[in-house]
């Protein structure tokens, strides 16, 4: 196995959960360590070159909250969270202290698969997490968005401005390309909260999103919609 390959390292206190997981890395061209412990995470990441962590939010003794806190006090090292399902609260609290992403319990691996490879092109291409955009650009389309400024900048040089949210959706966005997205994680990335059955708060901004990048907004090309309750965007964003 090439040393080329990405280094994971998979957290969780139940032992059939990482062994299946890192035997399911491994299948998919990734190298797998695995830890029953933020303690033992500690200890492989001091002695191995790790390149990202899956870490399970509910462990006896130090849970996964704790060592993520510790983890980004120390280094970038990209982190996706793995959750109960319908605790938000720890999805909101785990964005907010640093993690790069989450994937809800019980996970499909080819989802935890497709997000693994989205947070390293992210932390590859823009030289940092996807928390460090400030002062930078980043390319999609014919569009580029000026991170300090929040504006996006067409391809005759015009500067659109953009509203709070639309600007927190399309980072959401560009960080998390050609990924299904449901209403409640754009809410949770965007707003910290987790979304009301009657909350259309997050449709309502996807429109008016659309409106300003789409060439035509009621036949949309770079947000589509995803059956079921969701969105994905499906440009491929650069460093520009």
């Amino acid at each position: 196995m090439s040393t080329s390959e990405p280094h994971i390292l998979i957290v969780d206190d139940n032992r059939e959960i990482r062994d299946g997981l890192s035997r399911y890395m491994r299948a998919n061209g990734y190298r797998a360590t695995a830890a029953e412990s933020a303690a033992a995470a500690r200890r492989v990441l001091k002695t191995n070159g790790i390149d990202l962590a899956v870490v399970d939010v509910m462990m006896p003794g130090e849970d996964g909250l704790n060592l993520t806190r510790g983890v980004r006090a120390e280094s970038a090292l990209p982190i996706i969270l793995l959750t109960a399902r319908g605790d938000e609260v720890d999805r909101i609290i785990g964005l907010e202290i640093g993690a790069d992403d989450y994937v809800v319990k019980p996970c499909n691996p080819r989802e935890l698969i497709a997000r693994i490879g989205a947070v390293l092109r992210r932390a590859r291409g823009q030289g940092g997490r996807p928390g460090d955009l400030q002062a930078q650009r980043v390319r999609f389309e014919n569009w580029t968005l000026d991170i300090a400024r929040r504006e996006l900048i067409g391809a005759n040089g015009t500067a659109l401005p953009l509203s709070s949210g639309e600007f927190r959706l399309l980072v959401a966005f560009i960080e998390r390309p050609k990924i299904a997205l449901t209403r409640d994680q754009l809410l949770d990335i965007t707003q910290g909260r987790n979304l009301d059955p009657f909350d259309r708060s997050i449709d309502s901004a996807i429109s008016r999103l659309r409106r300003k990048i789409e060439t035509d907004s009621r036949a949309p090309r770079l947000i589509k919609t995803v059956w079921g309750g969701g969105y994905i965007f499906t440009a491929e964003p650069v460093a520009a």
